[in-house]
């Protein structure tokens, strides 16, 4: 039997968590965003359901930047608060160890979801637009999300 040896350093830290992973909120329930929006619970049961059968995840950019991934989502669940979303920045992406450096030092905390209506109700007399279904196609690291309680709660896997 032959074996390969290679010397490599893989960088973890010290709870094993990798380097670049993080947590929060890309979208919370029944509040009201700048663009006159409210996401209403149960709005992404079906195209996490879908994106589960496909055994994908929508896709991780920076600031809604189709031609910028930066990462992946290693998990996304509607929950009582709203969409709570677990992602890890691929370090070898120059744009995610600078989003990384920002993330830690607090420059950069927003989540932005990037999403085609499925179903809505809308509201005539304020212009409200009440979600109940959407296709999420992406959820982005921003600096200013449209919904301000979408933030990014931790940012894990910090060795320095």
């Amino acid at each position: 039997m032959n074996h390969l040896h290679v010397d490599c350093e893989l960088k973890f830290a010290s709870d094993g968590t990798p380097e670049g992973t993080f947590s929060g909120y890309a979208s919370v329930f029944g509040l009201l965003d700048q663009v006159g929006d409210i996401v209403e619970r149960g709005a992404f049961k079906a195209t996490l359901g879908e994106w589960r059968k496909r055994k994908g995840m929508p896709s991780l950019l920076w600031q809604h930047r189709s031609d910028e991934p930066i990462g992946v989502w290693t998990a996304m669940e509607e929950d009582d608060k709203g969409l709570k979303v677990e992602g890890e920045l691929i370090m070898e992406v120059g744009k995610a160890k600078e989003a990384y450096a920002l993330m830690k030092r607090g420059a950069i905390k927003g989540l932005s979801i990037g999403y085609r209506t499925k179903d809505y109700e809308l509201d005539r007399t304020t212009g409200v637009r009440k979600l109940k279904k959407v296709d999420l196609m992406e959820v982005s690291l921003v600096t200013s999300p449209a919904l301000r309680e979408a933030q990014i709660s931790a940012v894990k896997g910090d060795v320095d």
